[in-house]
Formats: C-alpha cells, sequence, structure tokens
C-alpha cells in the first residue's frame, strides 16, 4: 500500500508490521453497518450517508500527516502545529452544500459522531455549536485538494421521511446518531482489536431462552404450595402468556404486590419477542434494591445460558461480569438487559456517544418498565412522547408493570381546554378482572387512619412497635430512619441508603432468612424497602406519604398469604414530609384520604390520587420538549435538553466510597495507589454512599473522608462507618439521593 493512500486507523500488527485500515473501506464499512441498523426502522439511506461522509475530513493532508507521524508509521510526516485535527465538520459542511438545510440532517450526525450531538447554537456551546462549525468551509476545502471518488461524494439524497413529524424529529436524529456511533465503534473495533470483537459474538437467542424459562416455570409451580396466592400467582402467568399473542404497542400490567408480575411480565415479554420477532427485552427498574433482586432472578432462571442477562447500572458488581457481557452492556446488544429508568430514559435524552450508541437496540424490543408509578413527574411530558414515538414508529411494545396504575393513558385538559397532562396511546391492559384480582389477593387490614393534624412521637412509636414480636416500619427519610431506630430495642435492624449496596444487599438477605425461620424480627427502614423487595412481615407500619407508597409497604405485609389478615398500620410522622416529590405525594393522599371511612387501599382511589399528585409539579420542568422541537429549518439543542434531562440532579451531592468490610478497604487502598481503573470502579459502586454537599463538606473539613483520586472521595475514619446503621450522620435531613440510579 503506498504510504499517499489515504488511512483511517494504524495498528502494530502480531509481527511488529504497522498494518493500515484504508480510508475508504473504513467509510464504506460504517455506512453499510449504519444503513443495516437503521433498517430497523426504515431509514437505512440516511444512516448510510452518514456513515459514508462521517470520516472524509480524514483525508486532509493535516490529519494523514498526523496519524502517520504520531503512530509511528511515518515519523517523518510533516504535520502543522500541534493538537487536535477536526476531521468530523468537513463532512457535514459536505452535506449542506450538498443538500442544502436538509443536509442539517446529516450534518448532525457527522459533526457530532466524536464529541456528541451538538446544539444548533445557543450561549453556552460557543465554538461547538453546529452553526459555528459549518461556518468554516475551509475545513472542507483542504479535504478536496485530492480528489475523493464519486461514488463517496456524489450520493443522491435519502428519500425515507423523518419519524414521528416535528415531534419525533430529536428521537429520530438520536437514533440515526447511535447507527453511526456504534458502526463506527465496531469497524474501527473490528480492524484494532479483532480479539474483543469476536468476544461479541455467542449471546444465545430469545428462542433460546423460551425452553429454559418454561422449564424453571414448570418447577416452580411444582413446589409452589396449595394457597390462594400462589393460585393467582399461576392465573395472572396464564393471562400474560395469551396476552403475548396481541399486537405489538402498549400494555398495562396491573397486578397487587405479590402477585407473581416480575416472572410473569418476562413471560409475556418472551412470548411476545418470539410471537413478533422481536430483537430483545428490556426491564427497566427504578431502585437498587429491585434491580439487584430482579437481575439474581432472572440469573437464576437462565444460569445454563450464562450470557443471556446483561446488568447495566452504576452499582453493578464486576464479579457477574463476563467479557460477553461488559462488551454488550456498551450497545445492549443482548437478549435480556436489566437497567434502570435512569440508564434507559437519559440514554433516550442523551448526546454523548457513550450513552447513545445503544439507542439503535431499543428499536424492535420488548421494554417492560418495572414500577411504573415511579416514573419521574418532572419529566413526565417527554417520556410519554417518547414512549408514544417508540411504540408508533420503532416496533417497541411498553409494559407499564405495577401494582397503582398511574392512569398514564389518560390525556387531562384545563377548563380553558388546554392539554394539562399527556397520555399515553392506545394501552392494552393485559389482565382481564384487575378488581377481581385485588379482591382475591387481599391480604391485609388497614388500621383506622390517623387524624392527620396531629403527628405522632418517636417515643410513641417505638412503644408500639415493641408490641409485635416482628413489624416492619417504613419512613421517609433517612433522619427519621435513625431517629426511630435508636429507640428501639437492641436487634433491631437499620436500613436506609446510610448503609453502601453490598450492606443494605447482606442486611436484606439476613432478615430474609430470619423471616423464613420465624425468628422475631423488627426492623426500621426508609422506603428503599418498597416495590419488588419480597419481605413478608405479619404487621407493617408506615409513615403517611403517597398512596401509591402506603400500598407498597402494603405489599410487605402477609406478602405470601400465611395469614388471613396481616395488620398495615398508617402514622403521621413527628415532620411532614421534605418539600419535593415526597411532599407532593403526602399532600396528594391527604387530599384523597381525608374522611374515607372505608379501604384506604381500594383501587379506585389511586386514580383520584394520582390525578391530584400530576396536577402538582410541571410536567416538563426543564421545557425538554421546546429544546427537541426543531424550527422549520431543523434548528435543535441536542446538548442543552441532554444535560437538563437528568433524573437525578447530582449537583447537590457527592458520592463516598466508605470502608465497610474487608474487601471495601482492600479496593479502596487499589484506587489510591494505582488510580481509577473501569473494573475497579465497578467493583467500589457497591460500597459507595451518596452525601449532600453540606455534609461532604463537614466531613471533608473534619479529616474523616479524603480525595484519594481526582475528583474520587473516600472514607479515611476508622470510626465514620457503622455497621449497624452506615454512614454515621444521625443529623441527616432530606430525601435519599441513591434512590435512582445511573
Amino acid at each position: 500500500m503506498s504510504i499517499k493512500e489515504p488511512i483511517a486507523h494504524i495498528r502494530l500488527g502480531a509481527t511488529g508490521e504497522y498494518e493500515t485500515h484504508k480510508l475508504e473501506d473504513h467509510l464504506v464499512g460504517v455506512a453499510e453497518l449504519a444503513a443495516r441498523f437503521a433498517q430497523e426502522f426504515n431509514s437505512a439511506g440516511w444512516a448510510y450517508q452518514a456513515g459514508l461522509w462521517h470520516d472524509v475530513g480524514k483525508h486532509s493532508d493535516e490529519f494523514q500527516n498526523k496519524i502517520r507521524r504520531e503512530s509511528g508509521y511515518d515519523a517523518d510526516a510533516h504535520i502543522e502545529g500541534s493538537g487536535r485535527v477536526d476531521h468530523s465538520t468537513a463532512g457535514a459542511i459536505h452535506a449542506i452544500q450538498r443538500y442544502g438545510d436538509i443536509g442539517r440532517i446529516l450534518a448532525y450526525l457527522i459533526a457530532g459522531h466524536h464529541a456528541g450531538l451538538p446544539d444548533w447554537g445557543s450561549a453556552d456551546s460557543g465554538g461547538k455549536a453546529l452553526s459555528v462549525r459549518l461556518d468554516k468551509p475551509e475545513l472542507l476545502k483542504r479535504v478536496l485538494e485530492k480528489p475523493l471518488p464519486a461514488k463517496i461524494l456524489n450520493q443522491a439524497k435519502p428519500a425515507e421521511p423523518c419519524k414521528g413529524g416535528s415531534a419525533g424529529f430529536a428521537l429520530w436524529i438520536r437514533m440515526l446518531f447511535s447507527c453511526l456511533v456504534d458502526a463506527d465503534f465496531l469497524d474501527t473495533e473490528a480492524f484494532m482489536d479483532e480479539d474483543k470483537a469476536q468476544s461479541r459474538q455467542g449471546c444465545p437467542p430469545l428462542e433460546q431462552m423460551l425452553p429454559v424459562f418454561n422449564s424453571h416455570m414448570e418447577s416452580v409451580a411444582i413446589k409452589a404450595e396449595k394457597r390462594t396466592v400462589n393460585n393467582v400467582r399461576a392465573d395472572v402467568l396464564r393471562q400474560c402468556r395469551a396476552k403475548a399473542k396481541e399486537a405489538p404497542g402498549i400494555f398495562s400490567l396491573t397486578v397487587p404486590t405479590g402477585g407473581g408480575k416480575t416472572l410473569s411480565s418476562l413471560a409475556f415479554a418472551l412470548d411476545h419477542a418470539i410471537e413478533h420477532g422481536k430483537s430483545r427485552i428490556i426491564y427497566a427498574i427504578p431502585y437498587t434494591s429491585i434491580i439487584e433482586q430482579t437481575a439474581d432472578i432472572f440469573r437464576d432462571v437462565f444460569k445454563s445460558l450464562p450470557d443471556a442477562v446483561v446488568e447495566h447500572h452504576s452499582n453493578f458488581e464486576s464479579d457477574k461480569e463476563t467479557t460477553k457481557s461488559r462488551l454488550a452492556s456498551e450497545n445492549w446488544d443482548a437478549p435480556l438487559i436489566v437497567t434502570t429508568n435512569v440508564q434507559l430514559f437519559e440514554s433516550l435524552f442523551a448526546s454523548r456517544t457513550s450513552r447513545c450508541r445503544k439507542l439503535h437496540n431499543i428499536v424492535n424490543s420488548v421494554v417492560i418498565l418495572d414500577e411504573a408509578q415511579l416514573l419521574p413527574p418532572e419529566f413526565l411530558h417527554p417520556i410519554i412522547n417518547t414512549i408514544n414515538l417508540l411504540a408508533a414508529h420503532y416496533g417497541v411494545t411498553v409494559v407499564l408493570s405495577t401494582a397503582t396504575q398511574p392512569a398514564l393513558d389518560k390525556t387531562l385538559k384545563d377548563t380553558f381546554g388546554k392539554t394539562k397532562r399527556r397520555g399515553l396511546n392506545n394501552v392494552r391492559e393485559i389482565m382481564e378482572d384487575v378488581d377481581s384480582l385485588y379482591k382475591e389477593l387481599e391480604r391485609v387490614d388497614v388500621a383506622p387512619l390517623p387524624d392527620f393534624s396531629i403527628p405522632s412521637k418517636w417515643d410513641e412509636l417505638a412503644k408500639q412497635l415493641c408490641g409485635h414480636e416482628s413489624v416492619l416500619a417504613i419512613v421517609n427519610t433517612r433522619k427519621d430512619c435513625y431517629e426511630l431506630w435508636k429507640r428501639m430495642p437492641e436487634g433491631t435492624i437499620h436500613l436506609s441508603a446510610l448503609m453502601c449496596g453490598a450492606h443494605r444487599s447482606l442486611v436484606i438477605k439476613y432478615i430474609k432468612r430470619r423471616l423464613k425461620r420465624c425468628i422475631p424480627t423488627r426492623v426500621i427502614s426508609t422506603q428503599l424497602v418498597e416495590a419488588g423487595v419480597d419481605l413478608d412481615f405479619p404487621v407493617v407500619y408506615r409513615a403517611l406519604a403517597g398512596l401509591d407508597s402506603i400500598a407498597q409497604a402494603a405489599g410487605r405485609c402477609n406478602r405470601e398469604g400465611g395469614l388471613d389478615k396481616g395488620k398495615v398500620v398508617v402514622f403521621v410522622p413527628p415532620k411532614p414530609s421534605p418539600n419535593g416529590l415526597l411532599r407532593f405525594g403526602e399532600d396528594a393522599a391527604k387530599d384523597v384520604l381525608y374522611g374515607n371511612t372505608g379501604d384506604p387501599l381500594e383501587r379506585s382511589l389511586f386514580t383520584k390520587y394520582f390525578d391530584r399528585f400530576f396536577d402538582k409539579p410541571n410536567l416538563d420542568k426543564q421545557d425538554i420538549g421546546s429544546l427537541l422541537t426543531p424550527d422549520n429549518r431543523g434548528e435543535v439543542q441536542f446538548r442543552e435538553a441532554a444535560e437538563k434531562f437528568r433524573l437525578i440532579d447530582d449537583k447537590d451531592t457527592q458520592a463516598v466510597f466508605v470502608r465497610y468490610n474487608g474487601k471495601s478497604k482492600e479496593l479502596i487502598d487499589l484506587l489510591q495507589s494505582k488510580g481509577p481503573e473501569r473494573w475497579l470502579l465497578r467493583k467500589l459502586q457497591r460500597y459507595c454512599v451518596s452525601l449532600y454537599r453540606y455534609q461532604f463538606k463537614r466531613l471533608l473539613d473534619d479529616g474523616d473522608i479524603a480525595e484519594i483520586a481526582a475528583g474520587m472521595y473516600a472514607q479515611v475514619s476508622t470510626t465514620l462507618y457503622d455497621k449497624r446503621i452506615g454512614l454515621s450522620l444521625p443529623d441527616t435531613d432530606a430525601i435519599d439521593p441513591e434512590n435512582l440510579l445511573r
């Protein structure tokens, strides 16, 4: 090969000689792979064009000299100046020059394929704005000083229309962007690291997983005791499998807590995916405590297929990773993904290449939104719009799985006819008779509600709790948890997000073992035990909160139906919930329950509750809709919208690694001595606690924590972490920041 032939990449071969990746081969390879991905949503032409032009900037002498010299391939290659050579803008300019304003579709993709989708223009974008970058014709001119093949430059304009019109423009661009950047990564990887590329092969297809799942469910049925609750679970499973044959779209799965939603929803997803040719199943979950439990359940089901389940969230423990699962988490190219709401939705609104890579693999999938009532209200409108678009234009079947459906299928208008809340389109319920199902699964009595104007005192509550051998009390804040726990007798278990994930998991397993053996067990916990943690107490106390939280707490009571009825007690804590969503829920519950003399968990009350709950916050607080709605020339603020779409606003919090046990101490020491490495940080996520800035600053000033790597802090004081309560911060007074994850 001539040294002057344009190249995209250089590697040092096994024999010690340099090997080159021809630029033309890379452009065509990326174009063909991106087009294959985009064919899933009938946009192959746009993706092919983006791939063909994404790296034409590498044709310039500046880039060619730089790559040859810096790789060592040609140490004498001349390069003017130093630093980065812009190779992504030239293709974007060419798209505009060839197609006019419609070329902006390609310009966003090409200009952003390394740094992320740009804003068209904003005060914060500066020179990174697409409008500014396109005003540099010299970048294309230097590329064209030497002729590029006509088959590269002279392409007809793609004919496929945008998916979803102006409302769907931004999502369509992000989907095309995903196809481009994943194809670019994979084509480059295939040249630079053949072993890694080969490791991506071998995940089992859904068709291979189905008989394994069926065998597991048959085993569960054989072992099940003859109880009403197990009969109901079997019928829920039957109905899910029957409904799976229906046409793709949006479904709701409304099943009371303890009704077997997890495995039944997976049965629906497997049967539906195979019936309709879906590519994968994505299970999105709100809380750490649920995702760890759910992923373990799925791994147990598919233990004979170790690469079937990919768990993707920040607290993932890398002991469970295989090479394939780690690679698949980059782009979700696996049959069953277990992830968080934060990963799913922040990716759908992302601009960064790393987060957008996976988006095209959401196309033609089944997405189960577990505990759908926990979708964040302040982002509800953009989330609802996106779910509607995914179902209508990208072949996605969405299942809203919960015991307390938030009635998201309704569009509400104010007295002037203006839309207050948009709804999901054409939602179908999977259960045949939800009301009868709830009656069959009534396993608790709720004590008469207290006077909401009269708060309880911690000492009085502690005395009441001591009257029960086994009891769970759930409160709203970490401070409340500590205040009540310290008034309880020795042996009472504390459970809150002041404990790291590894600590919490161990304590939850300990509680389950005690309950199974009928050992008296008292637990004081924050809401982290709600929604999916399958504890089974005879008595549950719940601090006044949203009606859905009270129902979830009731799901930890008499869960397996071993008693005629369990007992649930709602109490008013000494202080109301902090301002924010907890307070919204508490106030909405008071409105709905005021004067109620019947069952406070009656299903009809939940529609009223959610109508009032969603009436309080701004359902698009960050104005994401406006930022992502193009004008008539396609101008969109991708980066600004991505920065504002943060389901966890972590600017006021700081993560700290804690010395919980010998393993965590060893990992912290490794971080301090070797610096951050991916595998190490993944392991350390299990030993992390989030603090509010004022708490963090106090501990830092007192020398209890220290910076041990750039921007990373760890406990240094040996007395800071308590094996009973976690970090010793009894003055904390805020919502737990870990309730949702990245």
